[in-house]
């Protein structure tokens, strides 16, 4: 390994300051700027910020001195790359208070804009006309009334600006800020010194209501936004809820209960009947059967022993054992699942980069449109052009915040990676999402992915050898092998109660078969191919009952010495879900193809029995990756579903890798989207959820731009009055994240 890459890390930090896809550009920008940092994706809707730096080049407190210089903070304090997964609950705490305490500034807002909306409205009918002695004094009540929701609620939009202007950077907290403040600011100045500007016994037209209006609805919006986002994060607060908050450990004093975060390895922990099972480890004393559902899908309970692992999350039955941890927090297969689901949550689509591209300029170029709006209608020269020049100007800058252009792409990936999180899909980054709703062409590995993978021996077919002879010598050289014929041939020799003997010598020639000595005899055991490539002839063994290419069965030839002895005819069962499978991913449209290194017949047969379009037949494990590069090369986007472990070159060379895993550290390793439950139906899901989010991001950009096309040339024209602008900015954010979270009703099967 590169000594570099063991300084590099993958860290996951909050950002606080974060309001719309601006904010996300420039602290983007910030941190990429730092020499050692790799990447950075930072989300809007997570407001967390995920990167990849070299430590021996970088540090954190550069990184924070630079995010703070573009005026946000970034928290390192609680970074710690192996804390337990429990901490993470306290860190889904936060959004709840964030939502508390805007709630609270938007009802202090509301409560003092209504008399304030109240009494201008009044005094614009002339409902005041009747009392002279009050008219006078109605702009310095509304002044008063106005100054807290300006100063106590609203200061948030003013400290930020105040931040950005230091650093000549803006966002749509200083669009809301500068809108909000000219406006007030005007209306201060007119009732304070109102000879300076009116002519005597003239009333002023201030617009302390539509500074009040503005901050109200906006602090609505983003109570509003906060709830929703806070509803698009359930999916990891289930996957935590999995785990127990504490655990029994075994100490020299006796049992002695303990928080999570405070198991270490090699602790001794009891489960009792009906708990759930606080971390992974190997049982050492007792026996059970636990419950592994939420990561296998298996709802059938399995047995444990001593010996037997065991995963976190996972429920106990009705039995009693004791086991030792094998790994904990973010090490655990839970642990690695969150991490998984968090990192993909946090990543980027590549539709995002349109949005962030535009958001980048979007706040500049909408403050200059608002200058030439405010002096193109000053100098128009009509009866108060100061006054609509900048009612108008104040309109733009507040229909202009790019709220929804923010949110509209994470919101959508949240949602939709943690709905299938929730139906065991593992979807490891935005962009294999994305690209899952181009695939065209699917590619199927067959032992262990469309079938069984537990091969069961038909028949024995020798010729003239003693079948039971021929059985000791296939099952003692298969014993050294981990193939899954290998284990069914040893598995059925020990059935018969067959003695095995050690082979003297052995080789294993992958996807093909073994060779070895035994009792100073020359074994050869594999397919027809093998032994041709050994000079040995099959021809003698053709067309026999149990032959693969007779009746479609695999059948595995034995030689001694470089003579055909006999065969062992084998079938490997179909999964009941391919066939359902199969019929769902054709509904799609999509291409299915089966990639197996069985003979012909063998591989037409199953084909032909799931309905699948094409096969490629005898194509050993290191020629599957081209054999997808055959397919990709006539421009289809092809994703391979394989079990996660032999066919990872395979994955890795698909536009997605779709494996199939019962939650194994492997499996969570292998491909682009993992389908914990090893059902063959995820691979029909995970395309029906990648298509649905797509449409949902496209919908949620739509209405994103559309918005602000329309809006902002209304708002130049004059026909946009400003607190209309506020309350259709703030719903359109609620509008993007409500839309995302139709999502959690979309049915995967």
């Amino acid at each position: 390994m590169n000594s570099s890459n063991l300084n590099i890390e993958k860290i996951s930090v909050p950002v606080e300051g974060m309001t719309c896809a601006s904010c996300v550009a420039r602290v983007e920008k910030s941190i990429s700027r730092i020499d050692g940092v790799q990447e950075v994706n930072v989300n809007l809707a997570t407001e967390k910020a995920s990167i990849i730096v070299d430590r021996s080049a970088a540090n954190y407190e550069e990184i924070k001195k630079a995010v703070e210089e573009a005026g946000y903070k970034i928290d390192f304090l609680n970074l710690d790359s192996n804390k337990s997964t429990d901490s993470t609950e306290d860190e889904n705490d936060k959004e709840p208070e964030y939502e508390l305490t805007i709630k609270k500034e938007f009802i202090f807002a509301l409560i003092l804009t209504v008399p304030i909306l109240f009494l201008s409205m009044a005094f614009s009918f002339g409902l005041f006309d009747n009392l002279p002695s009050l008219t006078p004094y109605i702009n310095k009540i509304l002044l008063i009334l106005t100054t807290p929701v300006v100063f106590i609620p609203g200061k948030r939009f003013y400290k930020i600006f105040w931040n950005n202007l230091k650093h000549f950077t803006a966002d749509m907290n200083s669009l809301v800020a500068v809108g909000t403040g000219a406006s007030f600011l005007f209306s201060v100045f007119i009732t304070l010194f109102p000879e300076l500007i009116l002519l005597t016994g003239e009333i002023a037209h201030t617009y302390f209501d539509t500074t009040a209006v503005i901050i109200t609805l906006i602090l609505m919006g983003r109570w509003l936004e906060a709830r929703s986002k806070a509803k698009t994060g359930t999916a990891i607060k289930k996957l935590i809820s999995l785990r127990p908050k504490v655990a029994i450990i075994k100490t020299a004093d006796g049992e002695k209960s303990v928080n999570l975060s405070e198991l270490k390895l090699n602790d001794v922990v009891i489960v009792k009947p009906g708990e759930k099972i606080p971390a992974d480890g190997e049982i050492i004393y007792g026996s059970s059967t636990v419950d592994e559902s939420m990561i296998t899908g298996e709802s059938f309970p399995v047995e444990k022993n001593t010996g037997s692992k065991v995963v976190g999350g996972t429920i106990n039955n009705t039995g009693y054992f004791e086991f030792k941890v094998t790994s904990t927090g973010k090490d655990s297969v839970l642990g690695k699942i969150i991490t998984l689901v968090e990192e993909a949550q946090g990543s980027k689509a590549p539709i995002q980069k349109l949005a962030d591209k535009v958001a980048a300029v979007f706040v500049p170029v909408v403050i200059l449109i608002s200058i030439i709006t405010f002096i193109l209608w000053f100098t128009l020269g009509t009866e108060n052009s100061f006054r609509v020049a900048l009612i108008n100007f104040v309109a733009v800058l507040i229909i202009a915040c790019p709220c929804a252009m923010g949110l509209a792409t994470p919101t959508a990936l949240i949602v939709g990676i943690g709905k299938g999180a929730e139906n065991g899909i593992l979807i490891k980054n935005g962009e294999h999402l994305e690209l899952a709703h181009k695939i065209n062409t699917i590619l199927f590995d067959k032992t262990g992915t469309l079938t069984e993978g537990k091969p069961k021996i038909n028949s024995i077919n020798s010729n003239g050898t003693d079948e039971k002879i021929l059985l000791l010598l296939a099952a003692s050289l298969e014993n050294r092998s981990e193939h899954p014929i290998a284990k069914a041939i040893v598995e059925y020799a020990n059935l018969q109660k067959i003695k095995l003997t050690q082979p003297e010598e052995f080789q294993s020639s992958t996807g093909l078969g073994i060779s070895g000595k035994i009792n100073n005899e020359e074994i050869l055991i594999g397919t027809k191919r093998f032994l041709k490539e050994n000079s040995i002839s099959t021809d003698g063994s053709e067309n026999k009952p149990g032959n693969s290419d007779y009746n479609g069965k695999t059948n595995v030839y034995i030689s001694i010495d470089g003579k055909v002895v006999g065969s062992i005819s084998l079938t490997d069962p179909v999964k009941e879900s391919s066939e359902k499978a199969i019929s769902e991913l054709k509904k799609l449209k999509l291409r299915t193809v089966m990639i197996t290194g069985d003979n012909k017949t063998s591989a037409e047969q199953v084909a032909e029995s799931l309905n699948i379009d094409t096969f490629e037949w005898g194509v050993l494990p290191a020629d599957k990756s081209r054999t997808i590069s055959k397919y990709q090369s006539g421009k289809n986007i092809v994703g391979m579903v394989g079990d996660g472990i032999n066919d990872a070159p395979a994955l890795a060379q698909a536009d997605v890798g779709f494996a199939i895993g019962t939650g194994t550290d492997v499996a969570i390793e292998t491909g682009d989207i993992v389908l914990m439950k090893g059902d063959l139906l995820g691979v029909a899901g995970a395309i029906k959820l990648s298509r649905q989010t797509i449409r949902t991001i496209k919908q949620n950009l739509f209405w994103a731009f559309i918005y602000n096309t329309i809006g902002i040339p209304l708002a130049a024209l004059g026909l946009l009055n400003p607190m209309f602008a506020a309350l259709a900015m703030s719903l359109s954010s609620v509008s993007v994240v409500s839309n995302s979270l139709r999502l959690k009703r979309v049915k995967l099967s």
